[in-house]
């Protein structure tokens, strides 16, 4: 080829960015439902097929140790709070969170719980204090049953540019959320961007 003519050799693809080719493992994963779920002042989805990733690679993971940590602790807590809450849990959409096995934990720790308080406290009680779920027969709710608290403070960070959301119920407080950016926000007004993955807690 004479000197100075054009080089017409095909153009040489661009680089891959540095955010392609970064692989979310399931380490990640198991760190971030282990996250959220410590963070979160109320159960969420149970996440089987994760958990069952999880114990089949467990051997052969080279940070077996950590990964066994995040699971039993991610595990323990769920089964903390289903303790704590189970009675709201069983008469609300949470019990479909659950996984089998915890749904099963839970009837035996509710049926335990209320054979233990009638026989020790409920059947000395005068009629009309003898309900486990309201604290007399005159209250409209379910006074006595612990609740999530899904109006604490959490701190998050967006996984993407999400944009303005509503952080009341009159629609007077919008927040326009960027990726990456910490928030400190209830966390009821984040709840459908947790269980959707846009939204971590921290």
């Amino acid at each position: 080829m004479a000197s100075g003519a054009w080089d017409e050799s095909p153009p040489r693809p661009a680089a891959a960015s540095p955010s392609s080719l970064e692989a979310t493992t399931d380490v990640d994963l198991l760190k971030r439902v282990w996250r959220n779920e410590k963070e979160s002042p109320e159960i969420l989805r149970f996440e089987s097929e994760l958990v069952h990733r999880a114990r089949e690679q467990i051997q052969l993971l080279m940070d077996l140790d950590r990964t066994l940590y995040l699971l039993r602790s991610y595990l323990r807590i769920r089964l903390q709070k289903i303790e704590k809450y189970m009675i709201h849990i069983a008469k609300t959409n949470l019990w479909n969170l659950l996984s089998e096995q915890e749904q099963k934990f839970a009837k035996r720790c509710t049926d335990i719980m209320e054979k233990h308080l009638e026989q020790s406290v409920l059947s000395r009680l005068p009629y009309g204090y003898q309900s486990i779920l309201k604290q007399s027969i005159s209250s409209e709710e379910d006074d006595m049953v612990p609740e999530p608290q899904v109006d604490t403070f959490v701190f998050c960070k967006a996984k993407c540019d999400i944009g303005a959301i509503q952080l009341d119920d009159t629609g007077g407080e919008i927040l326009d959320l960027v990726a990456d950016d910490l928030y400190v926000l209830r966390y009821k007004s984040i709840k459908g961007l947790v269980e959707s993955g846009q939204i971590d807690l921290v």
